[in-house]
């Protein structure tokens, strides 16, 4: 995948959650579902972020990896 289509991707699940969040009151299955676009929002973030630190040492950025979700998720803001 390459940084326009993680990106694309991105913008994606930004317009799902947008769409979700103003259906108002939310289901069980929504609320899971709107968790699992913020974990894969940020996934792809993090994988964009490797792809620049990447590119910006001189490495291929094709060689970075999606982390797992418990690892990104853990990041401190």
């Amino acid at each position: 995948m390459d940084d326009s289509e993680i990106r694309s991707r991105i913008e994606a699940l930004v317009e799902e959650e947008r769409r979700l969040r103003e259906s108002g009151e939310h289901t069980d299955e929504q609320r899971a579902r709107l968790r699992q676009i913020e974990e894969d929002r940020d996934q792809l973030w993090d994988l964009l972020r490797q792809r620049d630190a990447k590119r910006q040492y001189g490495e291929d950025p094709d060689e970075a990896r999606p982390r797992p979700e418990h690892q990104v998720e853990g990041y401190l803001q």
